[in-house]
């Protein structure tokens, strides 16, 4: 078990500390804070997750755009070029 870098041991020594220091009644009490505390910044992460994929998305759609509208104009050019030819032959 491996939370941000942290062993098993270290969560335990962690753990230790903050009871001596907070004691046994106010500790759930910070747990549960901290828990809350923990799902928001998951949430906040989704969020920003979700929106870079939107993002990411439009720019690829406005890409793949502007290339088809690119290719579209090569193929009108050249049946212009091609039936300017054929006027001049």
């Amino acid at each position: 078990m491996n939370v941000f870098g942290i062993g098993l041991p270290e969560m335990i020594l962690i753990f230790v500390v903050a009871l001596l220091i907070f004691g046994p009644k106010k500790l759930p009490e910070i747990g549960r804070s901290l828990g809350k505390t923990l799902k928001g910044f998951q949430e906040a992460s989704k969020e920003f997750q979700e929106e870079f994929k939107k993002e990411a998305e439009k720019i690829e759609e406005t890409v793949s755009m502007k290339a088809q509208l690119e290719s579209s104009k090569e193929t009108e050019e050249n049946v212009v070029n091609s039936s300017s030819a054929e006027k001049n032959s």
